[in-house]
């Protein structure tokens, strides 16, 4: 393949010695070898690792010494047919992209549409270049120009175009040289498209080790408090329940709660669930004391099919259900004896069969159980099996009534308050005079007492802004009053849950904790809740009346309860109910 025509047309400002000297020294012996020399040549620049403008620079001076030519310009373009990188021979970036530009659009235009070489042997006198003049020649010069695509698969990224003079001297070989520009543009297309693979690698490593740098950070950071759902107040009574329920989640131990009707015992079962391990996997729930016992056993074991009637298919009970979950059973101190001996062997084996059926299966669940009732005195009187007591009760948890977090009462109004806006389409808020009676009142029936009172109260409001008069309390059509004052009365029926004495080796019968009602007698004795007769410093015999005795401590107290109830043997809340009850205010200093 010759390249160039005569040594005097060799390129005279490359570097290495052109293809003709080389082949007239003998170094080279047909023009196929020429071809193959020059491929291999431009093969090595393309593969060494720098930026493609300087590969693409090399290319062309490589050629140089190959072909004979005035110009050569390499340009790579973008989705839109505009040039986006031009490398020219001897030209900055700069010249090379202004020569581009004065090259015809029109031959240019056909190497892309058509995807084919252009191959031109005097510019003159084709229509390609009729706008088209090359000044830099001189006049009378015969210019020939050739221009290949440098496709990337099917696809034209670019072009590869040069020009020449010929003086009718030297013979050239335009179909030879197209072919070899074909190869070299073939190969400059490839390397142009593990260009972009690298490039688009390099930005996605870089934005996943930005992204891993950035958890990195975040894991670093101090963890943020996580917040139960659903549970809504920041007393030190509530804040203590939850740091306890964060801590027992991690385990897989059974937990107790305790605490009165109203105060969220699911609430705090579900928490349980989320926090621990188990959160993946499902949590159930079931009420014991709303089901009788023969219909309990179905529900928590399962049953067969014809196992008795109405039993017209298989089905799962709440322990298969909750299978790597948690089982919340509400009300756990409802159960009956026998029921509670099938119960215990779930607990300690955690195996059972289905009612009718004679399988054995085995679950994995962690249980979460609730009660409102003192299980101790329950143990004591035999109600309630010892075993299973100790069973359930591996980490108990009491959780406070609302008079022992009155700071969260305008907190959980606010909540539901909220809920009933959501629910109805209302703007109500509470006033000033609303939070002072939710304040000031007992709420025997714990949070889901106020969240009714909040609810009944925004009901039957008139305007959005709820005031004290819209409670029904204030107009003596608040049945919870009833409560309230029972709570603290003789003979109450209301029972005022506390927590067990400390405990005793069971099933020794324990003392029963005495109600409120019993915090201070109405004769000149000493108050239930003391050890013995005379150790109380309310029953030294002085003469005086319960009310007499309490209003002396109160004053001797500086009015201070704390004090008051150290002076008569008594807890602080012992002496809240008798001052409710006796109807003596409290001075303020």
């Amino acid at each position: 393949m010759p390249m160039t025509g005569s040594a005097s047309h060799a390129s005279a400002t490359s570097s290495p010695p052109s293809a003709a000297d080389r082949s007239r020294a003998g170094e080279f012996s047909s023009r196929a070898e020429i071809a193959l020399h020059g491929v291999y040549e431009i093969s090595k620049i393309l593969a060494v690792p720098t930026r493609l403008e300087t590969t693409l620079s090399n290319v062309l001076a490589l050629l140089s010494s190959f072909l004979e030519m005035h110009h050569g310009i390499i340009a790579l373009l973008g989705d839109d047919g505009s040039p986006q990188v031009v490398v020219g021979l001897g030209w900055t970036e700069k010249n090379a992209k202004s020569h581009f530009d004065r090259l015809p659009e029109r031959a240019i235009g056909q190497i892309v549409t058509t995807q084919m070489p252009v191959v031109v042997e005097n510019v003159a006198d084709n229509p390609l270049f009729d706008d088209w003049s090359a000044v830099e020649w001189g006049a009378g010069s015969r210019v020939s120009f050739i221009g290949v695509p440098i496709k990337e698969r099917d696809r034209v990224i670019g072009t590869l175009t040069l020009d020449r003079t010929w003086e009718g001297k030297a013979t050239f070989r335009l179909d030879e040289d197209v072919r070899f520009l074909v190869m070299i543009a073939n190969l400059v297309g490839q390397t142009v498209r593990l260009h972009d693979l690298i490039g688009r690698d390099r930005d996605r490593l870089m934005s996943t080790q930005r992204r891993l740098e950035k958890e990195l950070i975040e894991t670093a950071r101090p963890e943020r408090e996580v917040r139960p759902q659903g549970i809504v107040g920041n007393s030190p009574a509530i804040r203590s329940v939850i740091d306890k329920i964060k801590i027992v989640a991690r385990s897989h131990s059974t937990v107790l709660l305790r605490g009165e009707s109203g105060t969220g015992k699911e609430l705090f079962a579900r928490a349980t669930h989320d926090l621990s391990p188990r959160r993946t996997g499902p949590f159930v729930k079931l009420n014991c004391a709303a089901l009788p016992e023969s219909m309990l056993e179905s529900e928590l074991f399962g049953h067969e099919k014809g196992a008795f009637t109405g039993a017209l298919s298989q089905r799962k009970g709440r322990f298969e259900l909750a299978h790597r979950g948690t089982l919340f059973l509400d009300e756990i101190g409802e159960i009956s004896a026998s029921f509670q001996a099938k119960l215990l062997r779930v607990l300690q084996e955690g195996e059972f069969e289905r009612v009718g059926g004679t399988n054995t299966l085995k679950v994995d669940v962690r249980l979460v159980a609730a009660t409102n009732k003192n299980l101790e005195e329950a143990v004591a009187r035999g109600e309630f099996r010892a075993d299973l007591y100790y069973r359930i009760n591996v980490v108990s948890i009491f959780l406070p009534a609302v008079r022992d977090r009155r700071e969260d009462i305008t907190l959980l109004a606010c909540e539901f308050l909220k809920r009933f806006n959501e629910e109805h389409g209302t703007r109500k808020s509470l006033t000033a005079s609303a939070y002072a009676v939710l304040e000031s009142c007992y709420f025997p029936g714990n949070v889901r007492e106020l969240e009714n009172c909040v609810r009944r109260t925004a009901t039957l409001s008139r305007d959005s802004g709820i005031i004290a008069d819209d409670f029904a309390c204030r107009h003596d059509e608040c049945l919870s009053s009833t409560l309230w004052k029972g709570a603290i009365g003789p003979g109450s029926a209301f029972k005022i849950m506390s927590r067990p004495t400390a405990p005793t080796p069971l099933p020794l019968r324990q003392p029963v904790p005495v109600e409120p009602a019993a915090a201070l007698g109405d004769g000149d004795g000493p108050p239930a809740t003391c050890p013995q007769a005379g150790t109380c410093a309310a029953a030294q015999g002085d003469g005086l009346s319960e009310r007499d005795r309490l209003i002396q401590a109160m004053e001797t107290a500086g009015w201070v309860q704390a004090k008051a109830a150290r002076l008569l043997n008594l807890t602080p809340r012992q002496v809240g109910y008798a001052l409710i009850k006796h109807n003596i205010p409290v001075k303020k200093f």
